[in-house]
C-alpha cells in the first residue's frame, strides 16, 4: 500500500508547502523550474522538508528522465548502468536524483565527477549532512547548493490538513510538536495511528510514539552545533540555554564522556584564573561519569554546567599561551639564557651555564627569563578581562 507521504506529494510548486525562499515567484529554484534552467545542484537540509519533492518537480518541468538512487545501497554499476541505457539516447535531459549523497565515498564521488562534468548526468543530491565536508570540491564546484529549513509549525498543520484527516486541535499541537519540522514524521505518525486506533486522538497518538523523537546526529551537523551551543551558553553566563543544550544532547545520545570533556577544557580556557576551584569541579565530574554512566550521571552533568556557567570568567591563561606559542612558531627555538639553562657539569659552569641564576626575580622592574628577543613581551595580562 503507497504511504501516505507519497499519495499525497505535490506534483508541482503551487501544492509545495514551506521553503519560501527557495520556491517562491522570485526565488531560485521556482526561477530555475519556470524558465527550465538545466544545471546540477544539492539540496541539503534536514529530513522530511521536501529534497525529494523538489527534485520530482524539478525533473518534471523539465520534461527529464529522472533516475532515482540512494547512495546507501548504490554503487558504480548503477551509475555506469544509467549511463549505458540504451533510453537515455533519446534528447531528453538525463536526471540522478541521488539521496544521502553524502554516504558516497570519495572514489564513489570520483566515479560520478566525469558523467556531471561532460553533462552525461544532470545531477540532483540530497543530504541532510554540511556538503563543504562531505562531497568532493571538484563535484560541489560544479553544483549548486540550495540550504532547506525545518518546516515550520504552520506549514506543517498545512500538509496535515491535505491528508483530509481529521485530526482533533489538541492532537495536531501534540502531533506538530513531536514532529521537530519533519513532514514525514508527521504524516507517518498520523497513518499508524489511523491503522492501529481507526481515529487519531492526543492519546492515540502518543500510544503510537511513547515519545517524540529528537534528532541528533553524534556525527553530523547537529552534534557540532549543539556543543558549540552548549559552550557558547555557559561563556556568556546563561545556565538556563546550557542545560537545555546539555539535555538535548543526553537525550539525543551523546557520549556523556564528551561532554564532561568539554567542560574540563572550558574550565581552563574559559574561567581559568578567576575561580581555579571550576577545574577541580569539572574534574570530579568527569570522574563520576566515567564512575556512574547514565542516566544518573546526567545529574553531575547538570551539577557541573550550572556551576561552570555562573562561574566568573577570565580567559588569560588561554590568551597568553597561544600568544605564547605564536611566538615559538615565529621565531623559533631562541638561545634559553645562559642564567637558567642547567649546569650539571664543571665546563658548562665554566662556560657561564646557571650564571647570575636568581629564584626569584622582580618582573614589574622589567627582569625576566625569556630570550632576549623577546625581553619585554607580556603575555599574561595582569588585569582581569
Amino acid at each position: 500500500m503507497e504511504p501516505l507521504a507519497s499519495k499525497i506529494r505535490p506534483t508541482s510548486l503551487k501544492n509545495f508547502v514551506g521553503q519560501k525562499h527557495l520556491v517562491d515567484d522570485d526565488k531560485p529554484l521556482a526561477i530555475a523550474i519556470r524558465e527550465k534552467h538545466l544545471f546540477s545542484f544539492i539540496l541539503w537540509g534536514p529530513p522530511g522538508v521536501g529534497k525529494t519533492t523538489l527534485a520530482r518537480i524539478y525533473a518534471k518541468a523539465l520534461d527529464a528522465r529522472l533516475y532515482e538512487l540512494s547512495a546507501v545501497s548504490a554503487g558504480k554499476d548503477d551509475i555506469r548502468n544509467i549511463v549505458d541505457d540504451p533510453e537515455l539516447l533519446d534528447r531528453r535531459p538525463k536526471l540522478l536524483f541521488l539521496d544521502e549523497i553524502h554516504r558516497f565515498n570519495k572514489a564513489q564521488q570520483d566515479f560520478l565527477l566525469p558523467f556531471v562534468e561532460s553533462g552525461k548526468l544532470t545531477l540532483i543530491g540530497a543530504t541532510t549532512e554540511n556538503p563543504s565536508f562531505e562531497i568532493i570540491p571538484a563535484l560541489l564546484s560544479r553544483c549548486r547548493v540550495f540550504i532547506l529549513q525545518s518546516l515550520s509549525e504552520d506549514a506543517l498543520k498545512e500538509i496535515i490538513r491535505a491528508t483530509k484527516i481529521k485530526v482533533p486541535k489538541d492532537a495536531l499541537e501534540w502531533l506538530v510538536g513531536m514532529a521537530h519540522g519533519d513532514a514525514r514524521m508527521a504524516l507517518t505518525a498520523l497513518e499508524n495511528t489511523q491503522q492501529l486506533y481507526g481515529s487519531i486522538t492526543k492519546e492515540s497518538l502518543k500510544n503510537t510514539f511513547e515519545h517524540s523523537f529528537i534528532r541528533f546526529d553524534k556525527k553530523g551537523d547537529e552534534h557540532y552545533d549543539t556543543i558549540s551551543a552548549y559552550i557558547k551558553s555557559m561563556r556568556a553566563g546563561d545556565a538556563d540555554a546550557a542545560l537545555y543544550y546539555l539535555a538535548r544532547m543526553i537525550e539525543g545520545g551523546e557520549d556523556p564522556l564528551f561532554i564532561a570533556r568539554r567542560m574540563v577544557i572550558f574550565a581552563s580556557e574559559d574561567i581559568g584564573m578567576a575561580q581555579p576551584t571550576a577545574l577541580v569541579v569539572a574534574n570530579e565530574v568527569f570522574r563520576a561519569v566515567e564512575t556512574i554512566g547514565l542516566p544518573e550521571a546526567a545529574i553531575n552533568l547538570a551539577h557541573g554546567t550550572s556551576y561552570l556557567a555562573l562561574a566568573p570568567k577570565d580567559r588569560r591563561s588561554y590568551d597568553a599561551y597561544f600568544e605564547a606559542l605564536a611566538d615559538v612558531r615565529t621565531h623559533g627555538n631562541l638561545p634559553v639564557p645562559l642564567k637558567i639553562r642547567n649546569a650539571p657539569t664543571k665546563l658548562m659552569k665554566d662556560a657561564g651555564y646557571g650564571k647570575g641564576y636568581k629564584k626569584y626575580i622582580d618582573v614589574a622592574k622589567g627582569e625576566s627569563y625569556l630570550p632576549d628577543v623577546l625581553k619585554g613581551k607580556k603575555y599574561l595580562k595582569h588585569k582581569l578581562k
